[in-house]
């Protein structure tokens, strides 16, 4: 088959001869390819890179689209050339050009992009005032230095700033050594008293003052009571150890019974507010399918959570009445009612009862005791403390008498109470 699969495509014999050519260019036994400006094509470089993309593919050999282009738009702003904020170009006119800002009288902008002050008549009708045109600098830019948020930044302005903040420093460092010059100094003159009446402070005070400049290093060191967690269980086998995120998802004291302060991240990630946070998260992720794009868990957490807690306040009530409708069409809300808890016990006892309810086998369980005496009515009382109510107290149904201590009078002041 020695005809071509049409325009673009070598047949098999030109294939074949292009492939050997290749090879014998790699090897260095034919002479490397030359590009239309003469220089020598490295036959070792790959095709994604040798070859140009179609839309700047020129037909000819070469790496010149690997290459700057001569005519490339500047990437940056050098110091002699920027845009020149608020100058003016030239003297002020005397009269009103035509085409020029109706209230200032510039040609450099319209009326409607005037920084001006608005002016009751405008320079167009009382030529008073008039201002010079500003200066228009053009400045060509590449597609990134347009983007560039730091383009046309003047780095001497940096330098400006660390000079103020090495002057505030040195005020604050001067500020210090003469605080603590006044402090030796009163401290000098309290340990000469102490020192006449004997203090046994002294070298306690010494160490304080020793330390005073070394307060600040002491506070960012990490407290020596905390056990780092790569040391709490030291099996290699227990829970892993990210060195990289200072991380333990899992907790090293699994299966051993052992109570501590520390269960691994896990546990402080699932417990807390962190499920409910979730929940706020899915519900806003929810809201906003449905259409309400107020719901959002970083940009209004505050709105979030309060449509959060209003959503499950309604979802409750709706549960609620619900729950009600269906107990009023079809009954049954005596089944909801939680039997006594003595029937929920197991119990080992067994007592069989006959249709008279008779015990016939079995023992039947005692009603268990009070831990108070009972039946006992001291102070010549007839009845116990606690058995009537009247005018938000307690007292003794016999006498009315709402002192626990008091001695019973009988049903005749009962009655008189009445």
């Amino acid at each position: 088959m020695s005809g071509t699969y049409g325009s673009g495509r070598l047949s098999r014999e030109d294939y074949k001869k292009q492939k050997d050519l290749e090879a014998a260019r790699m090897a260095g036994t034919a002479p490397p390819e030359l590009d239309e400006d003469g220089n020598e094509i490295n036959p070792h470089i790959p095709q994604f890179m040798s070859k140009a993309p179609w839309y700047m593919d020129t037909g000819k050999l070469g790496l010149q689209h690997q290459r700057k282009a001569d005519g490339a738009l500047p990437t940056s702003i050098g110091e002699s050339k920027w845009y020149q904020r608020g100058e003016r170009v030239g003297k002020a006119p005397q009269k009103f050009r035509r085409g020029a800002c109706e209230n200032c009288g510039a040609m450099s902008h319209k009326t409607k992009d005037c920084m001006e002050r608005p002016r009751k008549r405008g320079a167009r009708w009382t030529e008073k005032n008039m201002q010079a045109d500003e200066a228009v600098e053009v400045v060509e830019l590449s597609y990134d230095a347009k983007r560039d948020a730091w383009n046309g930044y003047d780095p001497r302005e940096h330098q400006k700033l660390m000079a103020d903040w090495e002057l505030i420093e040195e005020a604050r460092r001067k500020r210090k050594a003469t605080e603590l010059d006044s402090r030796d100094k009163t401290e000098s003159g309290d340990k000469s008293i102490e020192a006449q009446l004997g203090s046994s402070d002294e070298e306690a005070d010494d160490d304080e003052q020793g330390n005073v400049k070394s307060k600040s290093t002491v506070r960012n060191l990490r407290i020596r009571e905390d056990t780092a967690k790569y040391l709490r269980n030291l099996d290699p086998d227990s829970a892993y150890y990210d060195p990289k995120t200072r991380s333990m998802r899992e907790n090293p004291y699994a299966g051993k019974g052992m109570q501590t302060a520390y269960a691994g991240d896990n546990f402080v990630r699932y417990s807390t507010e962190a499920q409910e946070v979730g929940k706020r998260e899915v519900f806003a992720w929810e809201a906003n399918e449905r259409g309400n794009t107020s719901a959002h868990f970083q940009a209004n957490p505050t709105q979030t959570a309060l449509m959060y807690s209003e959503f499950k306040d309604k979802k409750e009530t709706a549960k609620t009445s619900r729950q009600q409708a269906i107990l009023q069409k079809y009954g049954g809300e005596e089944h909801l009612q939680r039997p006594p808890e003595e029937l929920l016990r197991q119990q080992e006892a067994y007592v069989e009862y006959s249709r008279t309810g008779q015990v016939i086998s079995g023992e039947e369980p005692a009603v268990p005791a009070s831990r108070y005496r009972e039946d006992v009515y001291p102070l010549n009382h007839t009845s116990v403390f606690g058995s009537w109510w009247g005018d938000g107290r307690w007292g003794y149904r016999c006498c009315r008498q709402t002192m626990k201590n008091a001695y019973c009078t009988g049903s005749a002041a009962a009655r008189k109470q009445e």
